[in-house]
C-alpha cells in the first residue's frame, strides 16, 4: 500500500512539472515570435493588437483575455481543471517575463532562426502542457463547449473563432505575416509529435486479492485496482487539436 502511494505520488509531480514546465516554455515560446516580427500565432495577434491599443503589455493582456474567455465557459457549463487556471496567468507572466530578457532582433538572419526556434518550442510546450492532463486552456475550453451546444464540427468551430481573432487582431495592428502560416502549418504536426514523446503512463495498482475464505475460480484472473485518485481521462476527438491557448 505505502509503495502504491508513493507512485501515485511520484506520478502526480511529474504531471505538475510538466504542467508548469509546458505553461512556461508556451508563454516563452510565444514571446520568440513577438520578438521574430515575421507574424504570430492566432491568438497571439489579437493580444500584441490590444496591447497596441491600450498600451498594456502583451503578457497582461493575454491574462485578462484568459480570464474573459474562462468567464465565457459559465453559460457553456464547461468546468475548468488546474491546467485551465494556471494557463490563464502563467503563460502571460512567462511572455513578459521573456519579452523583458530577449531584446529586439535587428535582420532575417536572426529574425528567421528565431521564428523557427519559437513554433518548435511552442510545440514542445504544447505536448508538455496537454500530456500533463490538468484540463485544456481556456480558448481551447471555448471550442470544445460551442462545439457541444452548436453541434458544428470542432474544425468549423475552431476555423471560425481564429478567424475572428485573427481579423479582430489586425485590424487592431497585430502582426500578421509568414509567421502566422508557418505556425498555423507547422503546429498541428509538432503538437502531435511531442504529446507522444511526453505521453505518461497511468501508475499501475496491485493486484485485487481475494478476502480471507475466498477462492478464486480456476483460470480467472485477478481484477486490479483502479489508480488511486485518478479518473478515466478522454482521448481528443478525431481532428480535434487541443492546445493550451
Amino acid at each position: 500500500m505505502a509503495r502504491t502511494t508513493r507512485r501515485s505520488t511520484t506520478h502526480l509531480s511529474r504531471r505538475l512539472v510538466q504542467l508548469y514546465a509546458g505553461l512556461a516554455l508556451y508563454g516563452a515560446s510565444s514571446a520568440l515570435l513577438v520578438r521574430a516580427e515575421l507574424g504570430l500565432e492566432p491568438w497571439g495577434v489579437l493580444h500584441q493588437g490590444l496591447a497596441e491599443l491600450t498600451g498594456i503589455s502583451i503578457g497582461v493582456v493575454s491574462i485578462i483575455v484568459g480570464a474573459v474567455v474562462l468567464l465565457l465557459w459559465i453559460p457553456l457549463r464547461q468546468r475548468p481543471g488546474l491546467g485551465t487556471v494556471s494557463n490563464v496567468f502563467v503563460v502571460g507572466l512567462a511572455m513578459d517575463g521573456t519579452l523583458a530578457v530577449v531584446g529586439e532582433l535587428d535582420g532575417y538572419g536572426f529574425r528567421v532562426p528565431v521564428l523557427v526556434l519559437g513554433i518548435v518550442l511552442n510545440g514542445v510546450a504544447t505536448g508538455l502542457y496537454i500530456a500533463a492532463r490538468f484540463g485544456p486552456g481556456p480558448r481551447d475550453g471555448l471550442m470544445t463547449g460551442l462545439n457541444r451546444v452548436t453541434g458544428r464540427s470542432i474544425r468549423l468551430v475552431r476555423t471560425a473563432i481564429e478567424v475572428a481573432v485573427v481579423a479582430t487582431g489586425f485590424a487592431l495592428g497585430g502582426s500578421l505575416g509568414v509567421g502566422t502560416v508557418v505556425y498555423a502549418l507547422a503546429i498541428g504536426p509538432l503538437a502531435q509529435l511531442f504529446l507522444r514523446v511526453f505521453a505518461l503512463p497511468e501508475p499501475t495498482a496491485p493486484a485485487v486479492t481475494a478476502a480471507p475464505g475466498v477462492t478464486a475460480a480456476p483460470g480467472e484472473p485477478s481484477t486490479p485496482a483502479p489508480p488511486l485518485g485518478s479518473g478515466p481521462v478522454a482521448a481528443p476527438a478525431p481532428g480535434q487539436a487541443i492546445l493550451p491557448q
